[in-house]
């Protein structure tokens, strides 16, 4: 059979496309975790086309406590600050809903150490009106400026991102709901990233046709159905 070898090949690739895109070891060896142990860790709860399909305001009834963002293709074009066109209203109802010191962002790249003096995060937080979270590491490290920013724990928190080994699986390992977007844009995106997303896309497509689902969390909304993740492809 072709298939376990198949397997190996590719997961084999995204390891080192992991290593090639960022140098981030703790995300290689969390890469290798989901692999290897626990594949549930990338299934999101629920996957959209965008964050215009979220109802906030039926998750702040749920309980949700708050709202984490990554940035590039969730909230905005790759290396840009400026929220998508179609996306600025959604934006502004989650705040509206939550407040805007319960709406952060955590990007991999504004805030962190690539950002010396948090040039970067000053004028992303100018640009969205939200806070942008400050750390000394990338996701899927990070938690404790969430922690901080929140003071809650992860349980009472959502995470929405484009990337499965990075924004759903930094969620479920620290327990939040986890909700997938679909990427914004292909413009301006570079080609490690563009490779990685169709190695991971692969690989969970590959999950959900085993049966595979998210982690159980009590925020889940009714109106997602059981496997809300699985309902799209």
């Amino acid at each position: 059979r072709h298939q376990p070898r198949e397997f190996e090949a590719k997961t084999g690739r995204l390891l080192r496309l992991s290593m090639v895109q960022s140098l981030n070891l703790a995300a290689v060896r969390t890469t290798a975790r989901v692999i290897l142990r626990e594949p549930a860790l990338a299934l999101p709860h629920q996957r959209v086309r965008d964050i215009s399909e979220l109802d906030f305001a039926e998750l702040r009834e749920a309980g949700c406590h708050g709202v984490i963002f990554d940035k590039d293709n969730t909230l905005t074009a790759p290396y840009s600050d400026e929220v998508h066109p179609r996306l600025a209203g959604s934006l502004r109802r989650c705040v509206e809903t939550f407040g805007a010191e319960r709406v952060a962002v955590l990007s991999n790249s504004a805030g962190t150490p690539d950002d010396p003096g948090g040039v970067a995060a000053d004028a992303l937080e100018a640009a969205l009106g939200v806070h942008v979270l400050r750390r000394r590491h990338k996701k899927p490290r990070g938690i404790e400026s969430v922690q901080r920013h929140f003071q809650c724990d992860g349980t009472a928190l959502l995470m929405v991102g484009d990337r499965y080994l990075t924004d759903v699986v930094f969620g479920n390992l620290h327990g939040m709901l986890t909700v997938h977007t679909q990427q914004l844009t292909t413009e301006g995106d570079n080609r490690v990233a563009q490779a990685m997303r169709r190695a991971e896309d692969w690989l969970v497509a590959r999950y959900v046709r085993r049966g595979v689902r998210a982690p159980p969390h009590p925020l889940a909304l009714n109106s997602w159905g059981p496997g809300g993740a699985r309902g799209r492809s």
